[in-house]
């Protein structure tokens, strides 16, 4: 081993890793090696939205993994057309394509309208409008797709094919639509961008510019889907729906999959060959995809996180109101930001060490991501420690 791989471990340095390592999870708590615990608020950034190894799921993969793990897709898989089944019943679309990851569903989405322009209807085009402040993965396609700069360094040259525009200036949009647009693709909340949610006069002018020119509304629900907004899927917020529409994080309750859900129009431009996945759509996989799923929609999780995420909302409205060192406090369900009037990372690092979870949306916001189960009380103890720490941060800037 080389002195440098000694130094750093046998790891790449991609992640500015906590010095903690956590060793055990329940319901809203982790607990490190060394024994502390945490209450979380972080959720593995909306994966865990039913807790640290929620019962149905655990059973279902347990059962799944006496019985058989992998299978190629040139088979029948009944786990993967029961899941698939499931999320079309309680949504929009009328077809999935499994994956493993967030950025692996967009990149399918953008495929998808790529090739049912270009093979179905056979007009040539392949643009895909974004918003300025969005994020849509790391692949080369989905980091060119979002709207940061910061995401882009160093991987040129980018895939052409791709505009941004500001969030909510319906001018600029209407302006970027060519004769080239593909589809217009958003985040319902933009989650890394700053918790910043879409307004519903915005959307509507959306799905309605789509409508004029023929173009597809593509929405990234990676961390707004699964009940995370207080509804199913976060475009049931709004009085429209998307052509194609995409799944990650807390689909399979911590297990890595990712899902491309489309109309019925749509199917055909992914004939056999057009695309695939060795793993995507594993038994294992959508087993715990039929679990969640099924756990969500029987127990009403997201009615509850509506419920839990009015709660939560108030709460902090109350405790931080007049906090000079607040700016603002906005989100959607249980995906709630904190806007700050400075840097929030030392914050967050205090926040750990006094036993809660949380995480940045830019440098200056506080995002907060707890499980779709959370208690009242689980709710007030986090508050409690971030009321504490803002109005000492707000103290500390005045005596300066």
């Amino acid at each position: 081993m080389s002195e440098a791989a000694q130094r750093g471990g046998a790891l790449f340095p991609t992640y500015a890793r906590y010095p903690i390592a956590l060793v055990k999870g329940d319901g809203s708590w982790l607990w490190d090696e060394q024994g502390n615990k945490y209450l979380d608020f972080m959720c593995g950034i909306a994966v865990t939205n039913l807790g640290h190894a929620p019962k149905t799921v655990k059973e279902a993969l347990v059962k799944q993994l006496d019985e058989l793990w992998h299978v190629s897709n040139l088979f029948h898989i009944p786990n993967q057309e029961a899941a698939a089944s499931l999320l079309t019943e309680n949504s929009c679309a009328d077809a999935v394509f499994f994956c493993n990851s967030g950025a692996e569903a967009n990149e399918a989405a953008i495929k998808l309208a790529r090739r049912y322009h270009q093979k179905v209807l056979n007009n040539g085009r392949y643009e895909v409008i974004t918003l300025t402040n969005s994020f849509h993965g790391r692949t080369l396609a989905t980091l060119t797709a979002t709207g940061q700069d910061k995401v882009k360094e160093g991987f040129g040259p980018l895939p052409e094919g791709f505009r941004y525009v500001p969030l909510h200036d319906q001018a600029a949009l209407e302006a970027a639509v060519s004769e080239h647009t593909a589809a217009i693709m958003l985040e319902t909340v933009q989650a890394e961008g700053g918790v910043y949610p879409v307004q519903q006069e915005y959307l509507e002018f959306v799905r309605g510019l789509c409508d004029k020119h023929g173009v597809l509304l593509i929405i990234d629900e990676i961390q707004t889907g699964m009940g995370r907004t207080g509804k199913l899927f976060s475009y049931e917020h709004y009085s429209v729906e998307p052509d194609i529409f995409t799944l990650a994080k807390g689909l399979g309750s911590g297990f890595p999959v990712g899902a491309m859900l489309a109309k019925e129009k749509l199917r055909d431009a992914f004939a056999p060959g057009s695309h695939g996945s060795t793993f995507g759509g594993t038994p294992i996989a959508t087993a715990a995809v039929k679990a969640t799923v099924e756990t969500i929609v029987q127990d009403r999780v997201a009615d509850q996180a509506a419920q839990t995420g009015a709660y939560l909302t108030g709460k902090l409205k109350e405790t931080l109101s007049g906090n000079p060192f607040v700016k603002d406090i906005r989100g959607k369900g249980l995906i709630i930001g904190i806007e700050c009037a400075e840097p929030v990372s030392d914050l967050v690092t205090e926040a750990r060490n006094r036993g809660l979870l949380v995480v940045t949306a830019g440098p200056n916001v506080i995002r907060l991501l707890p499980s779709l189960i959370i208690t009242n009380e689980e709710i007030d103890h986090g508050v409690q420690i971030l009321s504490t720490l803002l109005a000492e941060q707000a103290t500390s800037i005045v005596k300066s």
